[in-house]
């Protein structure tokens, strides 16, 4: 887990204090790094707490300072691949509000206020059918591409924390992660183009986390 672990004794007083201070913060993102690769609730909840038990079995091999969310996220996917892909349900249920907030940080935050024009209503309603469809379009991607998505625009690492966390090179994940933009980019304009929008908003919503990643 390390990439070169070497075993730390520890007294169990000491391994449960720095569990619980080091490791137990990363529970909400890691959650939902689960749920974004089973989407099903269950399945998130049974992969985070496989997740966990093997982070405390191993834990003398985690390296002080270092990031323990990439350590964790690491084991989660290692976790998935192992044992919840091959039987990770894919239901209608879409987490659209967190991957809507990020693709959408611009929403008009007057919605629902006296005296709000029609016009600004039914911009609002465009942008919230987009927002939906980045959601769909993103889990409708295979899941290594889904996942590059996920660890480099919604949850924040650098290629570098990526490549340990996905056992690949940094080039790799380069160019993972421009075919998954790719393919989001190509569904969502496809879907602005059946509901008769221009491809500029597009093109913003999707090239806004590349410029911030460069």
């Amino acid at each position: 887990m390390s990439d070169s672990p070497e075993r730390v004794k520890l007294s169990k007083e000491e391994k449960d204090r720095r569990f619980q201070a080091e490791l137990m913060p990363v529970l909400d993102p890691l959650y939902n790094f689960a749920y974004r690769l089973t989407l099903d609730e269950d399945d998130a909840n049974d992969l985070v707490q496989e997740t966990y038990l093997k982070a405390y079995r191993f834990f003398e091999y985690f390296e002080p300072g270092t990031n323990a969310k990439a350590w964790l996220f690491r084991i989660l996917k290692n976790s998935f691949i192992n044992d919840f892909r091959k039987k990770s349900k894919q239901p209608a249920k879409v987490d659209y509000s967190e991957i809507e907030g990020y693709y959408n940080p611009d929403d008009v935050e007057a919605e629902g206020e006296i005296g709000a024009s029609s016009s600004d209503m039914r911009q609002q309603s465009a942008r919230d059918l987009i927002g939906d469809e980045v959601a769909s379009a993103l889990n409708s991607l295979p899941v290594d591409f889904r996942t590059v998505i996920i660890l480099c625009d919604l949850e924040g690492f650098t290629y570098e924390e990526m490549a340990k966390v996905l056992d690949i090179p940094i080039g790799t994940v380069r160019s993972r992660l421009h075919r998954a933009r790719n393919f989001l980019k190509d569904k969502l304009e496809k879907y602005a183009q059946s509901m008769g929008y221009g491809n500029d908003a597009i093109d913003d919503e999707t090239e806004l986390t590349e410029a911030e990643n460069n």
